[in-house]
């Protein structure tokens, strides 16, 4: 995602992929939050969803095996879409390609040394060691990231130790299904919700049986010892009794092409890089902040990571920045870091085992019963409860997600949306870098849009579009 953002915006980054071909590991199953309307607005969305149609916010989702009524929201901001995550990395290398995009496959970062004005990049590749010269190093390693490791950054956070977590692709059959909910009916429990964290005092059920046929069980336990050998269907079924206290369905092996997960984890981790920069070398993704995966927040919080680190890095290495702006992508995208570690952390809790958490899920579903804490929780699940600092004082809109200004948006570059025109002379000296929108948009007829769609200045603001363009675009090069 990087790569296309760099490449959208002039620059020809050189991607290094230890892996040779595809991975076959059963990931993420799709992705949630705001990124979902910006992979829109570069025309990604519809290459995963094969269709014409827009995105539109969910109905439900669930947070701490708590279902949200989101349809109860007079603006309901949480966005899904259920697609493998192999086919939202298939679809992106297929652009970085269009874009012409160099990937190496099967090379890998062995060291590295920083330098005033580059980094020196030492590579393993298939015919043996080299090293390559760049003027930045961007390490989307993942949360062994070996570039944060060489780079001495560090990555506090918390392990949690006692949990264990059976995920496979199974085969139910029919009598198990629920044809009215599409849930899991086990008999002499009830009916276990689809697609929603089923929490019980002895542990955790999530049901998936999505529209291609697969059907993911997935069970969390806390102090249920694992046996040495791998995970098996009959440990995943046990471990599905005993959450229930008892009650059983009966699962086989998954039927139908691969790949198929049957994945046992111990624990979890939740950390935070301590410095998303250093001077020349940055984070983005999960080599800058791991979490629990529950509520799906992983790629939403990346993804964006990376339109945010994208346009920012290109203008520097184009040389029209203004001063700090690379410094931008810290402040603006840790705290996101910092607010799903916290959120995962809550989640983790609240679907914990013993009577003291059942009373607290009394408590918070109370609570979640006022319009104004659903509200916030579906913000927090989407990513739009993040407003980054313009610069230009509070002004309703300004340093949130841009409505949608069209098509134009697929360019990458930095909007003046204006269909009043009297603002053209204004931004000429900018036209190198910044394109202006005249058609009307709803809700905004006058906005500065920076690439990552999020609002830098509108009419009202304490500053002057001359000073929003100055400090995020730089100094005028044209007259």
């Amino acid at each position: 995602m990087l790569a296309c953002e760099l490449a959208l915006a002039g620059v020809r980054p050189l991607v290094l992929e230890r892996r040779t071909e595809p991975s076959g590991e059963q990931r993420a199953n799709g992705i949630v939050g705001q990124v979902v309307r910006l992979l829109d607005r570069r025309g990604l969305y519809a290459r995963l969803t094969g269709g014409a149609v827009r995105p539109a916010p969910v109905p439900q989702f669930v947070f701490g095996a708590f279902p949200l009524p989101l349809r109860r929201l007079a603006e309901n901001p949480v966005h899904a879409v259920l697609v493998p995550q192999r086919e939202i990395e298939k679809m992106l290398a297929e652009r970085a390609a269009e874009l012409g995009v160099t990937i190496r496959g099967g090379h890998e970062l062995v060291g590295l040394e920083q330098k005033d004005d580059h980094v020196l990049v030492d590579v393993e590749g298939p015919d043996g060691g080299y090293q390559i010269e760049a003027r930045y190093l961007v390490g989307a390693d993942g949360g062994r990231s070996m570039t944060r490791k060489l780079a001495g950054i560090g990555f506090p956070g918390v392990t949690t130790d006692t949990t264990i977590s059976r995920t496979a692709h199974v085969t139910v059959p029919a009598e198990f299904r629920d044809a009215a909910t599409g849930g899991l009916r086990v008999p002499g429990y009830g009916v276990i919700p689809p697609f929603l964290h089923h929490r019980t005092e002895r542990g955790l059920i999530a049901y998936a049986p999505f529209p291609d046929g697969r059907t993911l069980l997935s069970v969390n336990t806390q102090d249920v010892p694992a046996p040495a050998q791998d995970l098996t269907i009959a440990e995943l079924q046990a471990a599905f009794t005993h959450v229930t206290g008892g009650a059983e369905v009966q699962l086989t092996e998954p039927t139908g092409d691969g790949p198929h997960l049957l994945r046992r984890l111990h624990g979890g981790n939740t950390r935070l890089a301590e410095r998303y920069r250093d001077g020349r070398i940055l984070l983005v993704g999960d080599a800058a902040h791991v979490h629990s995966a529950m509520g799906g927040p992983g790629l939403n919080l990346g993804l964006q990571d990376a339109v945010n680190l994208g346009w920012k890095l290109a203008a520097t290495v184009h040389g029209w920045a203004p001063r700090g702006l690379l410094d931008t992508y810290e402040t603006e995208r840790r705290p996101a870091g910092d607010r799903v570690t916290m959120h995962t952390l809550a989640q983790r809790a609240l679907v914990g085992p013993g009577p003291e958490v059942t009373a607290l899920r009394t408590l918070f579903g109370e609570l979640l019963e006022q319009p104004s804490v659903l509200q916030l929780i579906a913000s927090l699940i989407a990513g739009s409860d993040i407003e980054y600092d313009m610069g230009a004082g509070p002004s309703a809109g300004t340093g949130r997600f841009a409505p949608d200004p069209g098509p134009a948006t697929r360019s990458g570059r930095p909007l003046l949306v204006d269909d009043t025109g009297a603002l053209a002379g204004t931004v000429a000296p900018w036209r190198d870098r910044v394109d202006v929108v005249s058609a009307p948009v709803a809700g905004a007829p006058v906005m500065l849009v920076r690439p990552d769609n999020y609002v830098a200045w509108q009419p009202g603001d304490a500053g002057t579009l001359t000073d929003a363009l100055t400090r995020w675009f730089g100094a005028p090069a044209l007259t």
